[in-house]
């Protein structure tokens, strides 16, 4: 019988970014697994590599955490950016003129897949046998 796979998912909202630039980002851990996106992320000089990475690592402890997914199994199965709110704002110029501008902001949404960690036997029966053989040996004191 084979491991059943199972999608795990964090959202990021409101990332004060423009979704152009934390999408440069994002298409380079794009289907990866979970240690390699990480890593690559830790080496990127981009200030949109620390959101990305928190929304990942955010995914995985989902995943191991809530759903008791193995680490080791996790792959990345979505990633997308998409807009958020824009704020209007006004910069000062010359003459008394204002010139609008808008701070844009993003959203990151993760999936991350992956097959449930083996479930240990249980150690109750252990415990039972250890304690039924204990009571044998002092009979024969």
């Amino acid at each position: 019988m084979a491991a059943e796979v199972y999608t795990v998912r964090a959202y990021i909202r409101g990332v004060d970014q423009a979704p152009r630039k934390v999408s440069l980002v994002a298409s380079l851990v794009r289907g990866r697994t979970v240690a390699d996106a990480l890593v690559i992320l830790d080496h990127t000089p981009k200030r949109a590599a620390l959101a990305v990475r928190k929304a990942i690592a955010s995914a995985a402890a989902n995943a191991t955490n809530n759903h008791g997914l193995d680490g080791k199994t996790l792959a990345i199965s979505t990633l997308s950016i998409t807009t958020g709110p824009r704020m209007r704002r006004f910069r000062p110029a010359s003459r008394g003129r204002a010139l609008p501008f808008e701070k844009k902001t993003s959203h990151i949404l993760i999936e991350v897949s992956g097959v449930e960690k083996p479930k240990k036997k249980p150690a109750a029966a252990k415990a039972a046998s250890v304690k039924a053989d204990k009571p044998a040996k002092e009979e024969s004191k």
